[in-house]
Formats: structure tokens, sequence, C-alpha cells
């Protein structure tokens, strides 16, 4: 790990885990899985708490909804232990694309491109 890796660990919570968290996780948790992003997940020995540590940013939207509903004690076995079965209608899991460039923008938008030319008014002009 690089000075600059330590650095940011240090004083930063974005960056996939903090210092105290890592210790925690060190002395605490027994690890149950990784989803297909590469975060890591935990619970603590008596299996009453469970956390995540985010492989990159951390951004709540980036854990797949298999996980979501184990960290939340909505099941309790692990997707890597019973997969969930899924409709073939269901979209794969993707993150929240706000303020990113692959945000949606509708066809007048003036994030796009080539934004379509408005057409939904007319403006006035003075007789």
């Amino acid at each position: 790990m690089g000075l600059l890796t330590s650095i940011l660990r240090s004083v930063t919570w974005w960056n996939g885990q903090t210092l105290n968290t890592q210790l925690w996780t060190w002395r605490n948790g027994v690890k149950v899985g990784e989803d297909s992003q590469g975060n890591v997940f935990y619970e603590n020995k008596d299996k009453k708490r469970r956390w995540v540590i985010y492989n990159g940013e951390a951004e709540a939207s980036r854990v797949d909804p298999d996980w979501h509903g184990w960290l939340h004690h909505t099941w309790d076995t692990t997707p890597s232990e019973a997969p969930l079965n899924h409709k073939p209608w269901q979209k794969p899991h993707q993150e929240n694309l706000t303020g990113t460039a692959l945000a949606y923008a509708p066809k007048g938008s003036i994030r796009r491109a080539e934004p379509e030319p408005r057409r939904d008014y007319e403006a006035w002009t003075p007789e």
C-alpha cells in the first residue's frame, strides 16, 4: 500500500475503508462473501452486525440488490450460499448514474451532445 493510499484512508471515508473500519473488521469481522463489483461483505462473530467494504468509492447504490437484502436482515442466508431466483425480464443491477456523463438525458436536454430543437412553445413577439 502506497503512502498516498495510506493518507487518503486516514482522512477520507469515501475511498474504501477508513483505518478505524479496517481495525474493526480485522478484530471482529468474518468475511461472508463478495459481489460482482468486488465489494466485500462481513458480519461480526455473533451475526448481529453486518457491513460492506466498498471496492472504490463508497456509494450505496453500487451494492447488488441481493446483498442489500442480506445487509438489512431481510434474509439470513447470503446470496453466495443461496442465490436468489431472477426473472428473465429483470435487468442487471446498475449503480446510480446521476451526475455522471452516463446519466439519462431526455431528447430535448441541453446535456445531450446534439439536443433536438425545442418545439413545445413559440416565443412571444410584440406586434
